[in-house]
């Protein structure tokens, strides 16, 4: 059984297809690894094996898909991490993985996540947080943390999460896998749980970048159904480069400072230089208004989940307050089923979004996201890639920052002004810190995944890159 679910996508896929495996053989152990899991990172799993009979004439070839819990899928608890929405089964299937599922995966299970993916540790999950696999004392990251968690640990070959502020990004990071945050509207957002609209956005987890292309391949594309998404011009190839001559790399200054772990920054150093040495020019570039990235996605992100979430009332769907009134079953369902941390943001969020401070908060964290954006587009006018470590830090203990909002905010200090510029960016394992994975951000212009995804292959092949104790050095 582990010799199967040590198999990468595509080489289960290539496999598959040789005759030499069976889809249903290779699920069959997928599902036995997910259903014993004991890290918490799935909120359900398949209870038997698909028909997979006709899996071996499409392209993904039945490989097992493991999706957030906040991807609607039909039939199947789609929660979103939250207590609101316990036991909610959609009538509809969201279109990212409608789409996986059209070119031959199998869903193999939902897994857990930050509530409503509101976090950056997995600890805000209403169904209880989600373990390291490499060392169980430690948070996986957040919001996707059970995706992340589910590939490192060898239950899935691969894993759909979002990333509105470095979701996905900042838990491959810690689990020492691949994840690529797209960008802004190549995935179709129909049929994903929103937390913060304008920021959202799916994206793919693996233990491999071939494996995070070819997933992503049959993920994008423009979708009526959601008036943000758009095609594009491109298609996705599967990367093989091996070298990085005439690539050039900008390290920002403005995000390279104090706060980053020494263990974390002699990682990214040292990747540096390996990149230097397969011929990439490393220069430095300015982003001036990337420090207020924060500040500004704080406003942002928790004012538009105060919009969105205003329909979890109790009365459309989801879970209901018993109440002598209807403004009581409002307020009383939304205080018992909504935990603390989304209870937060919307506050933060409505009081934004309020009469006399609409222009003082809101709209002057868009103006701030304005010139952001105009800073990534300045820097990629000298540079082709933007690098950056993925996180300050390596993945801290359960509870350690729990109490301290401002400090779990202060994780995503690399990731949020990517976001807030809707720009493409991807994490890929560079090394070890104190025996924890470190990640490498590698971002680029918008709808330049093949740049990244390219370069970020010949770094994977320099850094090789052992995931093992991921899942045989973990400590219990």
């Amino acid at each position: 059984m582990s010799e199967l679910t040590d198999l990468t996508a595509k080489a289960a896929i290539d496999a598959i297809a040789a005759g030499d495996l069976d889809a249903t053989e290779l699920f069959d152990a997928c599902r036995a690894a997910a259903a014993a899991d004991d890290l918490n990172a799935f909120t359900w799993v398949a209870d038997q094996v698909p028909d997979l009979s006709g899996a071996a004439a499409l392209p993904l070839r039945g490989v097992p898909l493991a999706v957030k819990d906040l991807f609607c899928t039909e039939g199947v608890p789609s929660q979103a991490g939250s207590k609101i929405l316990e036991g909610y089964c959609p009538p509809y299937t969201a279109t990212a993985v409608a789409r996986l599922a059209e070119a031959g995966t199998s869903l193999l299970g939902k897994t857990n996540q930050d509530e409503f993916a509101m976090g950056s540790s997995n600890e805000n999950s209403a169904y209880g947080p989600v373990q390291n696999p490499w060392d169980r004392s430690r948070v996986p990251g957040g919001s996707s943390g059970g995706s992340a968690a589910a590939v490192a640990a060898g239950h899935a070959p691969w894993a759909l999460g979002t990333d509105t502020g470095g979701s996905i990004r900042q838990p491959a990071a810690h689990c020492g896998i691949v994840g690529l945050k797209p960008t802004y509207g190549s995935v179709s957002r129909y049929g994903m749980i929103a937390f913060a609209s304008s920021l959202d956005q799916a994206g793919p987890f693996a233990r491999t970048v071939e494996d995070v292309a070819l997933l992503y391949s049959h993920m994008h594309g423009r979708d009526p159904r959601d008036a943000t998404s758009v095609g594009r011009d491109d298609a996705i190839a599967l990367p093989t480069a091996d070298r990085l001559d005439g690539i050039r790399l900008g390290v920002p200054e403005d995000l390279t400072g104090e706060g980053i772990e020494p263990g974390v920054m002699a990682a990214f150093e040292a990747a540096l230089e390996t990149a230097r040495g397969l011929g990439a020019t490393v220069e430095r570039v300015a982003l001036p208004n990337a420090p207020y990235g924060l500040s500004a996605y704080y406003v942002i992100a928790p004012a538009e989940a105060s919009s969105n979430l205003a329909r979890f009332d109790g009365v459309r769907y989801g879970a209901r307050a018993e109440a002598d009134d209807l403004l009581s079953m409002y307020t009383k369902t939304r205080h018992d089923y909504f935990g603390p941390e989304v209870k937060r943001r919307i506050l933060i969020g409505t009081y934004a979004l309020s009469s006399g401070f609409y222009d003082a908060y809101y709209a002057g964290a868009q103006k701030a996201r304005t010139l952001i954006s105009r800073d990534f587009a300045a820097a990629f006018g000298g540079v082709d890639l933007i690098v950056t470590p993925t996180s300050p830090g390596i993945a801290f203990p359960l509870g350690a920052k729990t109490d301290d909002p401002l400090a779990m905010y202060l994780e995503d200090y690399f990731t949020v002004p990517i976001s807030l510029a809707g720009i493409p960016a991807l994490s890929l394992p560079c090394g070890l810190s104190e025996g924890m994975p470190v990640g490498l951000q590698l971002a680029g212009p918008a709808f330049s995944e093949n740049r990244i995804l390219a370069a970020a292959h010949a770094l994977e092949g320099a850094f090789g890159f052992d995931s093992t104790p991921s899942r045989i050095g973990a400590t219990a």
